[in-house]
């Protein structure tokens, strides 16, 4: 498979759904769709770990009912789902891509598992998953070319959702683990504020973590995570994803950062040369743009993200001290020498070495909410470029790790392309601003959308 001669093509569930009050479709021949999808591309993909097409199937007639009497649960019932296999669900194993679970089973739903099967929401299968959500990648391909990653560690998540054998799937990002796959598989990518999503039973649950969505449309994200705050909150202590049922409307933002980051100088001639036509289309849309070259705040900010990667790694091994110690003592031989590598870094810090780490994002998260004062949003890009060829590798998370970093919403819209590939253009709020977010993406993606016409 490559784009040359099969382009993948995403199939929104918000549009589907909008037909179902008429009884000219319906949540089971919605499914069957997908399904006919996952029979022809997932030999080759390779997106899942587990399939249940019986409950699946089961859920959907049930939905069908639900909808013949026009009593749906939510906007996201009847859509086929899948779950990233790092999430516990009671029906399946919960393997994290790690021969230490193979077949482990919790039996229990993590809570953004409950949250949409309480919105009837049609649980097709577990996503594949790099190992413990880190680096260690898992066999999935991607489907634009069969030769390139999908990204990670949500890869089977971005590759089912962008060759629409689903219409989104739960992922997580500590790093860049939504936005990267979303980039590289042209779909949409959210990642939520933090603490926006309830992670009971996830096991991405590193101090940056957070639930969040690859989906075929905005609708979709925002509707597929919209369902869950609304039953299942966001983590204990946090308000959770908050706004209206319905996606934001769209809304012109006053002025847009552009934040080059570290990743500028990794990034491809052609990806930069996209990227740099696409804030000039916003700006002729009558948004201002402002950068490091033109306002201060900017550039300190820049400077405060150089090190968002390096930082975020040093947290992130700190973090993952325990458990990985009692893996390597339970059987060192199954866990990857990058897992071992982050172990052996995280023996070799103190807790003065992490506090000072913590400090230091805690510093940069407060000089990005000032940026509140004179900017709407920032945009930048996903990745580097194209998906990168080979799948020993998930490509570099650079644009997306600032995100993560600062603990702000992030959206990967799919409206750049590079050497004939999917790029995102990455979006990025303030925290606990997913809303105000969505709306001006709203508004992005309905401007490239009339310059494609």
């Amino acid at each position: 498979m490559s784009p040359a001669n099969s382009r993948p093509k995403t199939r929104p569930f918000h549009a589907a759904r909008a037909v179902f009050p008429t009884g000219r479709d319906s949540p089971s021949d919605c499914l069957e769709r997908y399904l006919g999808t996952i029979e022809e591309l997932e030999p080759e993909v390779g997106a899942f770990v587990t399939l249940n097409l019986a409950g699946a199937r089961e859920a959907a007639a049930r939905s069908t009912a639900r909808w013949r009497d026009m009593d749906p649960l939510s906007l996201i019932d009847g859509m086929p789902v899948g779950i990233k296999d790092i999430v516990e669900t009671i029906d399946m194993p919960t393997e994290m891509g790690s021969p230490l679970y193979k077949g482990w089973r919790s039996e229990r739903d993590a809570a953004t598992v409950a949250a949409l099967r309480e919105a009837g929401a049609v649980i097709v299968g577990k996503t594949v998953t790099t190992e413990f959500a880190a680096t260690h990648p898992a066999g999935t391909r991607n489907p634009w070319d069969t030769a390139c990653t999908p990204g990670g560690s949500s890869s089977g998540s971005g590759a089912a959702v962008g060759s629409g054998m689903l219409a989104a799937a739960l992922g997580t990002q500590v790093v860049g683990s939504i936005i990267r796959p979303a980039s590289f598989c042209g779909c949409v990518g959210f990642k939520p504020s933090i603490g926006a999503l309830n992670r009971g039973g996830s096991h991405d649950n590193l101090s940056q973590s957070c639930d969040g969505a690859l989906a075929s449309s905005l609708e979709d994200a925002w509707n597929f995570c919209w369902a869950i705050a609304q039953r299942a909150g966001g983590d204990p202590g946090y308000p959770g994803l908050a706004g209206p049922e319905v996606i934001p409307g769209a809304k012109l933002p006053r002025t847009l950062a552009v934040l080059e980051t570290a990743g500028w100088r990794l990034a491809s001639d052609e990806a930069k040369q996209n990227f740099t036509a696409a804030a000039a289309r916003l700006k002729e849309a009558g948004v201002a743009i402002i950068d490091r070259r033109s306002d201060a705040t900017v550039a300190e900010i820049e400077t405060g993200l150089a090190s968002a990667v390096p930082l975020t790694r040093r947290i992130n091994a700190w973090e993952s001290r325990w458990p990985i110690n009692t893996y390597r003592e339970r059987d060192a031989s199954l866990l990857s020498k990058t897992m071992l590598e982050r172990l052996a870094e995280a023996e070799a810090m103190t807790i003065d070495d992490y506090r000072r780490d913590i400090n230091e994002r805690a510093r940069i998260r407060a000089l990005f909410a000032t940026l509140s004062g004179i900017a709407d949003a920032a945009i930048t890009l996903s990745a580097t470029g194209a998906a990168p060829v080979g799948l020993q590798s998930t490509g570099d998370p650079v644009f997306a790790a600032p995100g993560s970093l600062l603990g702000v919403p992030a959206i990967s819209l799919p409206v750049l392309e590079a050497e004939k590939l999917p790029l995102g253009l990455q979006l990025l709020g303030f925290e606990q601003q997913d809303a105000a977010l969505f709306a001006i993406a709203v508004w992005a993606r309905d401007v490239f959308a009339e310059e494609g016409r």
